[in-house]
């Protein structure tokens, strides 16, 4: 029920102490803000991880030819590694581990495409089918390549949203032809990515690309998926493959830069056990901040319990009971933290909520959980029955004689 005047006691009582409480629910408040502020800001920098894995299969192994640092059989340092198709199809067919595959053979610089009376430069990529699967890829209109292209060494090409855009603007992209290094390439599809760099490329079967760019089967990089493994299975297939590449490629084992092998699931568990220990080190922060916020409250209500030693002398001596004293006394801790916490709490959000718009590499729309909310709701007023509890009980011993005699 709704106590008009004990509400009035406790304005009364802040009135009095103007200066010390607005300190105190400043220690309170900048608790939360911060806290708020931090997990809002953790938020955004685990998001820009998250976006940067994204596009790519967490689960996914990428193989690159490097240049061999260690001597091996009689062979000396720095004999240049190459992949081809055969060892694609070695991947492929020897481990059982293995799910989705796709090889890829790197075109140099952009190419001039042409479309009626538009010339615009863009990046033409090779791949197989497999590659869609991997990169998150997806398509909005047509179909994507398929095994039969790479079979026949067709010339069509899947291009992102933003090519079609530029060069076909409203016009249907399906079935038309455009023009990349005087070879005519059919529009199969189109397709779409939340990187906007990577819908400006063009795809096109990756034997075609061997055929009219290299003349030979050599592959750039080979990138593979595992199917229902954990990290350290991932690690151990990883392992494995590089162990079989060192007998084919005649390498050793040990020679790392033989071969750059770039595990993404190991890589994501990495930076989500670095962002579950930024985020333990955040609310440790916030809860040491709330905690001397805390204390500060706790403190002034002890002044005040003094302060009032003689009305609460009074109050006993006319039948006011031990509890009465403590809920006194404890609303006023509450109502303080609280205020203060709610206060800080509408900072926060606010803020992180000016912030949510921003999009980079290192931080993407930082946002705050309503957990987090609900979970500093929560402490705040325990922290304000924390804090008034012991000056409550203090309060309550108050012997109604002594209080009477005190000045």
């Amino acid at each position: 029920m709704f106590d008009l005047d004990k509400w009035a006691e406790i304005f009364e009582s802040i009135n009095r102490h103007k200066l010390r409480t607005a300190l105190t629910a400043f220690g309170v408040f900048w608790g939360i803000f911060m806290l708020v502020l931090l997990m809002g800001a953790g938020n955004g920098l685990f998001n820009s991880i998250k976006h940067e894995f994204s596009d790519v299969a967490t689960n996914s192994i990428w193989l690159s030819p490097g240049r061999t640092s260690i001597p091996h059989n009689g062979l000396n340092k720095g004999r240049r590694i190459r992949f081809d198709n055969s060892d694609y199809d070695f991947l492929k067919d020897h481990f059982e581990g293995v799910d989705e595959i796709t090889g890829r053979f790197f075109i140099s610089g952009d190419r001039k495409v042409n479309y009626k009376d538009k010339s615009l430069s863009y990046s033409i990529n090779s791949i197989h089918p497999s590659f869609k699967t991997m990169e998150n890829i997806t398509v909005t209109e047509g179909r994507f390549l398929t095994d039969k292209d790479l079979a026949t060494y067709s010339k069509v090409c899947i291009i992102g949203d933003i090519v079609k855009k530029n060069l076909f603007e409203d016009e249907d992209a399906i079935g038309k032809q455009i023009i990349v290094d005087n070879i005519a390439y059919t529009v199969v599809g189109t397709f779409y990515d939340i990187d906007d760099w990577v819908m400006k490329n063009i795809y096109i079967p990756i034997t075609t690309a061997q055929k009219v760019y290299s003349g030979n089967k050599r592959l750039s990089r080979i990138m593979f998926t595992t199917k229902g493994m954990s990290v350290e299975e991932v690690t151990k297939i990883e392992d494995e493959v590089y162990a079989a590449f060192a007998v084919r490629k005649n390498f050793s084992v040990k020679d790392r830069r033989a071969i750059w092998s770039d595990n993404n699931a190991k890589d994501f568990e990495e930076f989500a056990g670095l962002m579950f220990a930024i985020q333990g080190i955040i609310w440790m922060v916030g809860i040491f901040s709330m905690i001397a916020g805390v204390i500060g409250v706790s403190n002034i209500m002890l002044i005040i319990v003094k302060d009032r030693t003689k009305e609460i002398g009074i109050r006993k001596s006319l039948g006011a009971t031990p509890w009465s004293i403590i809920m006194m006394v404890l609303q006023e801790s509450i109502f303080i933290t609280a205020l203060a916490g709610f206060v800080g709490v509408a900072c926060g959000v606010l803020i992180i909520g000016s912030l949510s718009g921003i999009k980079s590499d290192f931080f993407r729309t930082p946002h705050v959980d309503l957990s987090v909310i609900i979970i500093a709701t929560v402490v705040l007023v325990l922290s304000g029955a924390l804090a008034g509890l012991i000056p409550a009980i203090k309060a309550a011993r108050i012997n109604p004689v002594i209080a009477m005699k005190a000045d």
